[in-house]
């Protein structure tokens, strides 16, 4: 049960003084019989267990542990946004491995934020966790953790490397994916390939845009710069943005998208603005099948990462897709009727049901969070070698043939 706080404001978590006063013992009883000290006269002990239970008192094993110089056995994990995906794979990954290390992971999201960031993650060290898996926000300092580092609390970034800091990371190889990305729609015979970005203060962002151009003027793609957006942070900018380069005297046959979230932009201005194919109803290609000329059937039977779980919501959002591009969409504008190829960075579970042609750049986003978190209990165990770099390979998947 409860105990009445002493301002009279409602129930408050019941404590050891608590426990003493119902048991009619001292503190120190209590203390020594919920530390199981085996001295204790057995009366006493099963007054002080009685009111334990009547109470339902549980023990602060987080600040035993810190007055006895051991560790909080949590670890913080602050990602940029909680509903994203990519960032649930991560969290995901990383709480298996620290639930298979009996460590708590503490979850919290910066939305981007650099100064939401830092109060967030000096409050983690304030709680004086193990150790902190971080995100970082595009725009962030962080200076501000090197004392943090020199007291002994180690960090791992993710994703996106850290500014003014050395530390441990694990990024994708964001420029080799976007270069292949590039040289699969060249190869295809493209020349009017659109690219959108997130904000470009973002490392990935930038890393992926500047390999993605480095990769059009490779080619001999004339530069187009109304074909390039960048500054898109939601599906709805994303959307925007390419209904206006269809809407424009030479729409783009391409397009390049740098996220998961641009990448459904884009597929929302597709579904509004021309009229699809039939749907692609195939297997879904595998790896191994490398990417395929647009058209082209599918080949093997493999499956994207995590494709069994949820499959049923999976395919009632892709009939949802489908039933919205429609039959009687918007005439053609000029690219010819469902003829735009699209590329995203990031796979996603429902990319095989788009009625689009659509290839993603794609990785293992749980490995992300899965060797983040082995390198951080490392550090945690002891481990005082030089900060490391992992860099998680990418892959082109055709996902749809539209």
């Amino acid at each position: 049960m409860s105990t009445p706080s002493a301002g009279g404001s409602g129930p408050r978590r019941p404590t050891m003084a608590d426990v003493a006063r119902l048991a009619g013992v001292s503190l120190k009883t209590v203390s020594r019989v919920v530390n199981n000290v085996p001295t204790v006269d057995p009366e006493l002990a099963a007054r002080v267990t009685a009111a334990v239970a009547e109470l339902g008192f549980r023990r602060n094993d987080l600040a035993r542990n810190l007055r006895a110089g051991n560790t909080s056995a949590t670890v913080g994990l602050l990602i940029e946004d909680l509903a994203n995906p990519f960032y649930a794979g991560i969290a995901a990954a990383a709480a298996q491995y620290a639930l298979e290390h009996d460590t708590m992971l503490i979850t919290a999201s910066s939305e981007e934020d650099a100064s939401r960031e830092r109060a967030l993650l000096l409050e983690m060290c304030q709680r004086r966790v193990d150790g902190l898996l971080v995100v970082p926000a595009g725009d962030a300092d962080h200076v501000y953790l090197r004392p943090e580092i020199e007291r002994g609390i180690p960090v791992v970034f993710l994703d996106r490397p850290p500014r003014n800091l050395l530390a441990d990371t694990v990024l994708i190889d964001n420029a080799g994916g976007a270069r292949r990305a590039i040289e699969h729609l060249v190869a295809a015979g493209h020349e009017r390939i659109a690219v959108i970005s997130d904000w470009l203060s973002i490392s990935t962002m930038a890393e992926r845009f500047a390999a993605a151009q480095e990769a059009l003027e490779r080619a001999g793609v004339p530069y187009r710069p109304d074909l390039i957006r960048y500054g898109l942070h939601t599906v709805p900018d994303a959307e925007a943005a390419v209904t206006r380069m269809l809407d424009g005297p030479e729409p783009p046959t391409a397009i390049f998208a740098l996220n998961n979230r641009l990448t459904l932009g884009a597929l929302g201005a597709l579904n509004n603005r021309l009229r699809p194919g039939p749907p692609h109803r195939g297997p879904v290609p595998t790896a191994s099948d490398g990417p395929q000329a647009p058209g082209a059937p599918g080949g093997g039977a493999g499956e994207s990462a995590g494709a069994d779980a949820g499959v049923t919501g999976a395919a009632a959002e892709a009939e949802a897709c489908v039933d919205a591009a429609g039959s009687e969409a918007a005439a053609d504008v000029g690219a010819g009727a469902g003829a735009v190829e699209l590329v995203g960075f990031d796979d996603f579970e429902t990319a095989a049901f788009v009625p689009w042609r659509l290839t993603v750049v794609s990785y293992d986003v749980r490995e992300i969070g899965r060797m983040g978190a082995e390198l951080l209990f490392s550090r945690i165990a002891g481990d005082r070698s030089r900060p490391r770099k992992v860099v998680v390979p990418t892959e082109l998947v055709v996902r749809s043939t539209g």
